[in-house]
């Protein structure tokens, strides 16, 4: 995988339509060596209903423990929201969150939550997690 960012620094504002790990980019941990967390916060998180086609929405907490390579945050600000035209389960959508996410930075650690919004008076919170190598 290419560690050269190729949104950053850039003036391209263009979304892209659909998800795809190839969309994130990674740097190099500055810090490997030390125990730290990265929390990054996502409040306005959207997607669609497989069923309905209606929007959901959610916020989505992201944090992890880095390994040797850390998420750049422009690249992810443009996978997320690639994510607003997607019909996927709330479940699905988490998941293959932290999937994409840990095989671009094979972090030591990954949490995942997506608190969506209210559905017939019932609200849904997917948490994930993954533990890796230790950095």
């Amino acid at each position: 995988m290419k560690s050269e960012p190729k949104l950053l620094g850039k003036s391209e504002n263009a979304l892209p339509t659909s998800p795809s790990r190839e969309i994130l980019d990674r740097f190099e941990n500055c810090r490997p060596g030390r125990n730290y967390w990265i929390h990054l916060d996502a409040p306005e998180f959207s997607s669609l209903c497989p069923v309905t086609g209606q929007p959901d929405s959610a916020h989505v907490v992201i944090r992890y423990r880095p390994g040797k390579w850390c998420v750049e945050t422009k690249s992810l600000k443009f996978y997320l929201a690639s994510w607003r035209n997607t019909a996927s389960f709330n479940e699905e959508v988490i998941n293959t969150i932290l999937d994409d996410l840990v095989a671009v930075c094979e972090p030591a650690e990954m949490e995942i939550k997506g608190a969506f919004g209210a559905r017939g008076g019932i609200s849904l919170t997917v948490e994930v997690r993954h533990e890796g190598e230790t950095a």
